[in-house]
């Protein structure tokens, strides 16, 4: 049952006030699943299942990092399988809520809205059927039980359908699409890559860690970890395709143990160019159909992010590093008023949400703050007290006085942070 359900004998005046509480736990949960999600785009990936170790020429990190940053594959189609354990917090019926309000789709909206879609991508398990032919087209089919979401480019259309609710999402990107993209959770082993080599610099340790085999290729593994300690992240293993330089699979394990946090690989790859009929979509028969203009979202805005780039689709860019990333590299704009301290994989986000902090207990509003004080841990400091927001990955702590401090690192360094900004 989901937190504050109202059975048969609940009054009007009794479900209103739930009501009440639902929207103000959504409040102060919605920016901890935010995080968690947001965590799925930082490099999360699979334990590699070696199936033979292929016996490679050696090379280098450097050579290693350079070739993927060169990689210049446009065509292919294939399964990638993704799976994610960040350990949120179970909220039943209340989680899927604040998953859809965090992915921005308000009520009216289209379940066919790649926004809200792609977000499922951030818990759990999920298989998806691949497809790019250059920068102008590309698919992704999220496969579910009796049911299938597709998302297809093929020029400067953009169509999401979703099969089970026969909704259609239609929206266009420009030709040339420039600038800063806010980018959808990632869906390829590339994207992972390209985000955890972001973080390569003087407080990270990369080598290349012998050679594997995924989806019948041969490929290297480079492993990326942290030198510095107080990170939540243990070590960042990228199966890189040995001929074409393609991320093919990843790992995440987190420096607690355990299950890798997010495994995302190709199962089955082909490089031949996938049929033409491939990136054709006529909406079907009776289908709801929603245009972007007509769903509340700014008009450019598939234009000014960028299809491929969104969706983990971006091949064949020409826009290929010559270097290896440096910390920090690429990462865009933080909300109003955020800033960073520390370095490297202890990164610490901090922002002030202007309010009072987390209610708690009885003083908080009775079962709201009962019910907000089990999903985190009451902390205290020099800074006053607070509630950490744990995850596999991401932990954040939202101080009494409203401050937020959220990072890839332990609860005691987040307590640090904040007893230093006193």
């Amino acid at each position: 049952m989901a937190p504050y359900a109202s059975d048969d004998n609940t009054i009007a005046g009794e479900v209103d006030e739930q009501r009440s509480g639902r929207r103000k736990a959504a409040r102060y949960v919605v920016p901890v699943t935010v995080m968690g999600v947001a965590a799925a785009t930082i490099g999360l990936v699979p334990a590699l299942a070696d199936s033979g170790d292929p016996d490679l020429p050696k090379i280098t990190a450097q050579q290693l990092i350079e070739k993927i940053a060169k990689s210049d594959v446009e065509q292919l189609s294939g399964t990638v399988k993704i799976s994610t354990d960040l350990g949120l917090p179970n909220l039943g019926g209340l989680e899927s809520s604040l998953m859809s309000g965090a992915a921005g789709q308000g009520e009216g909206g289209s379940s066919a809205d790649p926004t809200a879609k792609l977000t499922e991508l951030a818990s759990g398990t999920h298989t998806l059927r691949v497809a790019a032919d250059g920068p102008e087209k590309q698919k992704l089919s999220l496969l579910e039980n009796a049911a299938e979401y597709s998302l297809i480019h093929n020029g400067k259309d953009v169509w999401g359908y979703d099969s089970k609710s026969n909704e259609v999402y239609h929206g266009t990107v420009s030709e040339s699409p420039k600038g800063d993209r806010e980018q959808q959770p990632p869906a390829l082993p590339k994207d992972f890559a390209e985000e955890a080599l972001k973080a390569v610099g003087d407080t990270t340790s990369v080598t290349v860690d012998g050679t594997a085999q995924v989806a019948g290729r041969d490929a290297y593994k480079l492993v990326v970890k942290p030198k510095q300690s107080g990170s939540t992240v243990g070590a960042i293993t990228v199966a890189v395709d040995s001929e074409t330089g393609l991320p093919l699979k990843f790992t995440l394990t987190p420096a607690g143990g355990g299950a890798a946090v997010v495994d995302a690989g190709f199962t089955q790859v082909s490089f031949a160019e996938p049929a033409a009929s491939t990136f054709d979509f006529t909406p079907p028969k009776g289908a709801k159909v929603t245009e972007e203009k007509d769903s509340g979202k700014a008009s450019g805005k598939a234009s000014e992010e960028g299809f491929g780039e969104g969706l983990g689709l971006g091949f064949g860019k020409g826009e290929a590093r010559e270097h290896a990333p440096k910390a920090g590299e690429g990462h865009g704009k933080g909300p109003d008023g955020m800033k960073t301290i520390g370095e490297g994989w202890n990164s610490i986000a901090v922002f002030d949400t202007g309010g009072e902090g987390m209610p708690s207990g009885k003083a908080g509003g009775g079962d709201l703050g009962g019910f907000l004080d089990s999903l985190g841990d009451k902390v205290t400091g020099k800074f006053g007290s607070g509630t950490v927001f744990s995850t596999r990955l991401v932990n954040a702590l939202m101080t009494d006085d409203g401050k937020v401090y959220v990072g890839m690192v332990t609860k005691d360094a987040l307590v640090k942070a904040a007893d230093a900004a006193k």
